[in-house]
């Protein structure tokens, strides 16, 4: 199964790696060494720490490598579609409130709520995906239903 991510996605995914592989792994090595040089492991708190933190980073480096293997790089700037699909900047009002909200659809590993940037796989973004300017959405949120018209789509912002 691929998962679509964008290629900024992707660059922060293999710099999370790159740091984990090559900083985080040899800086827990020294301190597990330095950690066995205080003696009695049983009762080495800092010894059980840098063991804690050692299986934390091969699990995520292993997720980081799956992850990496199976994504599907989409570059937004090269679609062009009339409807919301992945990568898509989509410009919406929220009907009850009057305001205006611009969400970009992106993967699961690239999503920032703070900067608009929402999974295609959460509600809002399975809600508005397949949908065109002027549609009416209804979107179900835990505070309850609320309806938004798609105002533009744009890609590669």
């Amino acid at each position: 199964m691929t998962r679509p991510i964008t290629r900024e996605g992707y660059q922060k995914l293999q710099e999370e790696l790159d740091k984990f592989k090559k900083v985080e792994r040899s800086k827990n090595i020294k301190d597990i060494a330095e950690a066995r040089a205080h003696g009695d492991l049983s009762e080495n708190a800092e010894y059980a720490a840098a063991k804690e933190r050692q299986s934390f980073i091969a699990g995520r480096i292993l997720d980081l490598e799956h992850k990496l293997a199976t994504a599907e790089i989409i570059d937004p700037a090269m679609l062009v579609s009339d409807k919301v699909v992945f990568g898509a900047t989509v410009a919406l009002l929220d009907l009850l409130k009057g305001e205006p909200r611009k969400y970009t659809i992106v993967g699961e590993d690239e999503v920032d709520i703070k900067n608009g940037r929402i999974s295609h796989s959460s509600p809002v973004g399975r809600a508005l995906i397949g949908n065109k300017v002027g549609d009416v959405v209804t979107i179900k949120a835990p505070a309850g239903e609320r309806e938004y018209e798609i105002q533009g789509i744009s890609f590669g912002e």
